[in-house]
């Protein structure tokens, strides 16, 4: 039997309790560094496989399963753990139990997958030489992120992995499929703060006051037109603001007007550049109409980058595994994913795992009330994942 066989029956072997732990942790989603219950759920079917781990960070899990041939690599596979603030809307048999809170971005089903993943793998021991850790992560949804707090604590260090890979949910492709992009994928992204002050009053008095609301505006109008001017034709750049709070009324300009956006693009040193640009331009313009505005960017989660020579490899390892019709080329997206913090480390590869099916009316995007997947695609997430594992262990070996 050949070691792609052993893989797809050992897919097959456990994707019914693959099946019912996913469906487990979307009943009982947790919040960001809040993950408890979730944590000592996935100890305890560590604990089922044999396999030994750590906590790290509180709710994190970290621990390293070994082949049995001689030497070998370091392999670091992650999967992120927590849910989101939405209340979920779908009527199923494994909704949501915990009010206001729900697995809307498939982590539920990464977590599975790397269980199920790990399971593969410890029946496959024999097969393969070097040292899978296992990273599962919390707080992927809330800066600063977990992963940048892992890292801190040295879940990449003792031993250092050569290579680290993700895989995430994706509605737009079928289940069966998985999408992979070299490259440049994801967006940094950075949360801005702007507080325009000046001396409020009566509308009807424009003399007597400084028209916060008026600065506030053209601030705005003045950064997009800046930002966009100024931004590399060729680095995607957006800036947006959500939120603006001018608590006044009719007749009167408020003595504060508090605004609030989101810059994100595809190039550290831009970003840097473009957080300059913002506080100057705010300034300035605040400074000419007579008001004053403070500027407090936070630094999100930078820029993700799939190693280009992996993710090529990674693509070609899965069509041999799914079949090439199943491998995706994906587009770079604008949204950001704190797995980009662990590429800046070492060489990373970041892929969507297919979980659209129309048929089943499964076909929702993410982060929205009524996301689910197609469960099927757990099967194609453990069992592709451990087909990598295995594939590049060997490759690294060489």
């Amino acid at each position: 039997m050949t070691l792609k066989t052993k893989v797809q029956e050992l897919s097959e072997k456990y994707f019914e309790d693959i099946l019912q732990i996913r469906r487990y942790l979307h009943q009982y989603p947790e919040l960001s560094f809040k993950e408890h219950e979730t944590s000592d759920f996935i100890k305890n079917e560590l604990n089922k496989i044999g396999l030994n781990y750590k906590t790290i960070f509180k709710t994190g899990i970290t621990g390293e399963l070994e082949g049995n041939k001689k030497g070998g690599s370091v392999i670091a596979l992650r999967a992120d753990i927590d849910g989101l603030p939405i209340q979920e809307k779908n009527e199923l048999t494994y909704k949501s139990r915990n009010d206001g809170v729900m697995h809307a971005c498939g982590h539920d089903a990464h977590t599975a997958s790397l269980i199920g993943t790990l399971k593969i793998l410890n029946d496959l021991r024999d097969e393969f030489a070097g040292t899978v850790k296992f990273i599962f992560q919390p707080a992927e949804e809330k800066l600063p992120g977990g992963a940048k707090q892992l890292i801190s604590e040295g879940v990449l260090d003792n031993p250092k992995p050569e290579l680290i890979i993700g895989q995430h949910v994706y509605p737009d492709l079928p289940t069966g499929t998985i999408g992979m992009k070299p490259g440049v994928y994801m967006a940094s992204t950075d949360e801005v703060f702007l507080t325009v002050t000046g001396k409020g009053g009566h509308a009807a008095m424009p003399h007597k006051i400084n028209d916060t609301v008026l600065a506030a505006s053209q601030i705005i109008c003045a950064l997009h037109q800046d930002i966009n001017r100024y931004a590399p034709s060729n680095i995607p750049t957006v800036l947006s603001f959500g939120k603006v709070i001018a608590n006044g009324a009719t007749n009167v300009i408020p003595d504060e007007v508090n605004i609030d956006g989101t810059f994100r693009t595809m190039s550290e040193s831009w970003r840097d550049e473009a957080h300059e640009r913002i506080k100057k331009i705010a300034k300035s313009i605040a400074d000419s109409l007579d008001t004053s505005c403070s500027v407090n960017i936070k630094n999100g989660y930078p820029v993700l980058y799939n190693d280009v020579e992996f993710t090529k490899k990674a693509t070609e390892f899965s069509k041999a595994f799914l079949g090439e019709a199943q491998i995706k080329d994906l587009d770079i997206r604008m949204t950001a994913e704190d797995f980009a913090y662990y590429t800046h480390e070492l060489p990373g590869i970041f892929f969507r795992l297919g979980t659209e099916n129309a048929a089943k009316k499964v076909n929702s995007s993410l982060h929205a009330s009524n996301f689910n997947i197609d469960e099927d695609a757990l099967k194609t997430g453990m069992g592709n994942l451990a087909w990598l594992t295995m594939q590049f262990l060997k490759d690294l070996s060489k």
